[in-house]
């Protein structure tokens, strides 16, 4: 079925396919949930032009707090601290448009911003801050409206419990 779906030919495709060694296990995307005066930090995706909050892949040798760290850095200039693991959800199960082939567990972090400056990158074209009731169009395979909403509700009620799925 995936060299059907693909330019590529059954040989190629199983060949592939034998490399992944082990057994079967999510992919972690982790997120931040930044704040300054009540607007959460978003950046916009190069990629198909719409809004996130700043994250990405997790990178091995490094902690999930160490991986939304850097990518708040890289993707919107901003220096910042992870405070707190506020939820961790299966992308499946969470409302997300089913485009990944991977289980993928994302993790989102409420996180303070402790220096730097806005700066676009090589992934991002704009950052900018948002009140929860003007949040602009969203890539929702990055990060729905009901994750975000929850994010400020974690900013505000910092004794709610982390959550998951």
């Amino acid at each position: 079925m995936l060299a059907q779906g693909s330019a590529a030919d059954y040989e190629t495709v199983i060949e592939l396919l034998r490399q992944d060694q082990g057994y079967a296990t999510p992919k972690v995307d982790v997120r931040g949930a930044a704040f300054v005066d009540g607007r959460v930090l978003m950046v916009r995706e190069i990629s198909d032009g719409k809004w996130t909050l700043p994250g990405g892949w997790a990178d091995v040798n490094q902690s999930a707090a160490e991986c939304v760290v850097r990518e708040i850095a890289e993707e919107s200039g901003f220096i910042a601290r992870a405070r707190k693991l506020a939820a961790v959800y299966d992308y499946q199960r969470s409302g997300h448009p089913p485009r990944h082939i991977d289980s993928i567990y994302k993790m989102f972090f409420i996180c303070e911003i402790s220096g730097g400056s806005a700066r676009a990158s090589d992934e991002t074209s704009e950052v900018g801050f948002f009140p929860r009731e003007a949040l602009p169009p969203l890539s929702l395979g990055r990060t729905t409206a009901a994750q975000i909403e929850r994010m400020f509700q974690h900013h505000e009620q910092p004794q709610l419990a982390t959550e998951f799925d």
